[in-house]
């Protein structure tokens, strides 16, 4: 969970130790005193623990357990807001979309790109038609080609920002970018060589960014390109059971190795902090290049892909979740699509209003 909600409580459960009885006798009383003690020390108790921080390096924070009985679970992560949005409407306790837009910590002065005028796509149709995988196409072979296709689309705004021009000089420098963020109330760090998360400046973790996912998809290992190992998806009707090894993983008829999806979820994590990067930090850069309309289109692309694939969890796309209701409003997210069902409607229909309505086509 992100910094911004580092406020909320996480709970756990545990058990309560049995008081014993003090005579070997008891009385009426005492055997329904004691039946009460012991049903409450069956039932689970709550108590407070610390919430975690999120966006930490490749890995989020984890909460100890090691200092509590054994008896205990281990600690659960903090809730994300969502979650929490959830258990108020649970308990009957609604919030309004004033509350929930509140909650997301805006700066007074909204970003553009939260302006229905400005979250305006290139091109209109459903990109949830380039996001689903097609009948006939093994799973591990759609999800790679969703990270090479979605990683080339990214690199071409990344060096827009990133690269120098003849006076040595870049759009993403040190001074205007001195931690890469997403808006203040979300930062982003790196592991050092100690494997130690670190705060670096945008630019640099950019540069990270590249030479990580670039190594990672040019490496034959984890994206294999041999032709004789492409599979085709599975026929319900004439398929034959992988053999009994024990273990079956995504892509693995295809070559994939075991841990290629928590890979492939690594990357897409890494290119959906680049891209809250540069919304929060450099949409005027894009607008003045007059190239915003073609990165609200590769970035509603990319939600729609990430989330129909399980290649992003909900509490991932925090720093960009208005953005996100904003477009599930407009229309942008189709009805059905996991990427309409984790928006919030009612946020996005107020962000329109604040706007003065919907855009003009």
């Amino acid at each position: 969970m992100s910094n911004l909600f580092s406020g909320i409580n996480a709970r756990f459960r545990g058990q309560r130790s049995p008081n014993s009885p003090g005579t070997s006798s008891p009385s009426p009383e005492q055997q329904l005193a004691q039946a009460q003690a012991q049903a409450q020390a069956q039932a689970p108790a709550q108590h407070p623990g610390n919430s975690s921080q999120a966006y930490q390096g490749h890995q989020g924070s984890q909460s100890s357990s090691s200092n509590l009985a054994v008896k205990l679970p281990p600690l659960p992560t903090s809730p994300s807001l969502a979650e929490t949005i959830g258990m108020d409407q649970a308990s009957g306790m609604v919030p309004s979309a004033e509350e929930v837009l509140a909650s997301y910590h805006l700066p007074p002065v909204k970003p553009l790109w939260l302006n229905a005028n400005y979250a305006k796509h290139i091109v209109k149709g459903n990109f949830l038609t380039l996001s689903a995988k097609p009948k006939t196409v093994e799973m591990g072979e759609w999800i790679a080609h969703q990270v090479v296709d979605h990683w080339r689309m990214l690199i071409t705004f990344i060096r827009l920002v990133h690269d120098k021009e003849e006076d040595g000089s870049s759009i993403c420098n040190s001074r205007r970018c001195a931690k890469m963020s997403a808006g203040s109330n979300h930062s982003f760090t790196w592991l050092n060589s100690r494997y130690q998360p670190v705060e670096i400046p945008a630019y640099e973790y950019l540069t990270l960014v590249q030479r990580y996912i670039t190594g990672k998809i040019d490496d034959a290992t984890i994206f294999p390109t041999d032709p004789a190992g492409v599979s085709y998806a599975d026929n319900p009707a004439f398929c034959t059971p992988l053999p009994e090894s024990g273990q079956d993983w995504v892509g693995k008829r295809s070559g994939f190795p075991q841990n290629f999806m928590e890979t492939c979820q690594t990357i897409f994590r890494q290119m959906f902090r680049v891209y809250a990067h540069l919304y929060w930090s450099h949409f005027d850069d894009m607008f003045s290049l007059n190239l915003e309309k073609s990165m609200n289109s590769c970035f509603s692309h990319f939600i729609l892909t990430a989330t129909t694939l399980n290649l992003l969890k909900k509490s991932d796309l925090e720093p960009m979740q208005p953005l996100i209701d904003l477009w599930a409003a407009l229309g942008t997210f189709p009805q059905g699509s996991k990427a309409f069902e984790i928006a919030n409607l009612s946020v996005g229909q107020l962000l329109i209003q604040k706007a003065g309505g919907p855009p003009a086509n």
